[in-house]
């Protein structure tokens, strides 16, 4: 038997509307299912994702709650399909768009397989893994501890370890330790997984890593490149709006606009004689290259719109609704 779906994309790994692709049956004892990766901000559950799927679908950025949407990426091995769920991290919202945030992220928990709540091995258990734990305790959901960053962990890190694997067996979650930004344990995490996960059908073509069409990458890849290069000046008050994607067969001419609150933002973005502007533009183009493997032109507009975050209709026009 064999499942018809819909796909069609400048890049055959990002999914798109209009061409046939079939998806084969998966063989006998084959294990397949969603997991929602989970923690507080900045606990590199983005790099995690990109780590494991072996390519950039997430941004990530030393700016904390850099993920907004609830991003998928699919990993397909001879023996499972593990779908993952990357979502923004826990934390108590200021305002209307970190309220849908962490909304979506705790509608996440009820709708995966599998959690994978993530923690940072680099400092002890605190009192944001601790209300995570608890919001984890009240759903069915099995759950996996994951202690990222072992890579940059003090030579003494019995303490940290301790205080996390205390959490772990209150609950009688299992722990694995390794380290997403250079791959350490990796293998390890990914076996884990694959045995908490029900035998299934695959729900994706095998070469597929992600479920999001290449504008929403493409609006990623340019506010990663604002969040770095202008951090803490415009740190998240910045939504980007894809305008055109028009492909030709010698290059990929994309229009976008970058949505700001303040005018003074909008100034810091465009920097003296647009070199801030021309900046973004340069490192993104380059990014999204890599994703389409071809030539882009692009061209960047900033527009002022006030209190966006706090406006459920902005929110909406912009992309940001509470996941059903």
């Amino acid at each position: 038997m064999t499942v018809e779906l819909k796909v069609s994309s400048i890049d055959n790994h990002i999914l798109s509307l209009s061409e046939d692709v079939t998806i084969p049956q998966a063989p006998p004892g084959f294990k397949s299912g969603f997991i929602g990766i989970i923690g507080r901000p900045n606990v590199g559950k983005s790099t995690l994702m990109n780590q494991l799927v072996g390519q950039k679908i997430a941004i990530t950025s030393p700016v904390a709650q850099t993920t907004r949407n609830r991003l998928r990426g699919i990993v397909t091995t001879p023996a499972a399909q593990l779908i993952f769920v990357d979502t923004p991290g826990i934390h108590k919202p200021h305002h209307q768009l970190g309220e849908v945030l962490v909304q979506n992220a705790k509608i996440a928990i009820e709708s995966v397989d599998v959690v994978l709540f993530v923690v940072d091995g680099t400092v002890a258990c605190g009192a944001g893994d601790r209300f995570i734990a608890d919001l984890l305790t009240r759903s069915q959901t099995p759950v996996i501890l994951g202690i990222n960053k072992i890579d940059q962990q003090p030579p003494d890190a019995h303490n940290i370890d301790t205080s996390y694997e205390q959490m772990a067996l209150a609950y009688q979650w299992p722990t694995v330790k390794f380290s997403a930004k250079v791959s350490t344990g990796l293998p390890q995490l990914q076996e884990l997984l694959i045995e908490h996960l029900d035998e299934g059908p695959l729900y994706y073509p095998p070469d597929l890593v992600t479920d999001q069409p290449e504008r929403f990458i493409m609006g990623e890849l340019i506010r990663e490149q604002v969040l770095l290069l202008t951090r803490e000046e415009v740190p998240h008050s910045v939504a980007i709006a894809i305008d055109l994607v028009e492909e030709t067969p010698t290059v990929t001419r994309v229009l976008a606009t970058i949505h700001v609150e303040r005018d003074s933002q909008k100034g810091i973005l465009i920097g003296k004689g647009g070199s801030m502007l021309k900046a973004i533009g340069s490192a993104a183009r380059e990014q999204i290259q890599k994703l389409i493997s071809g030539k882009v032109y692009l061209e960047l507009f900033v527009k002022v719109q006030p209190k966006w975050r706090h406006s459920r209709i902005r929110l909406a026009e912009l992309g940001y609704r509470v996941e059903e």
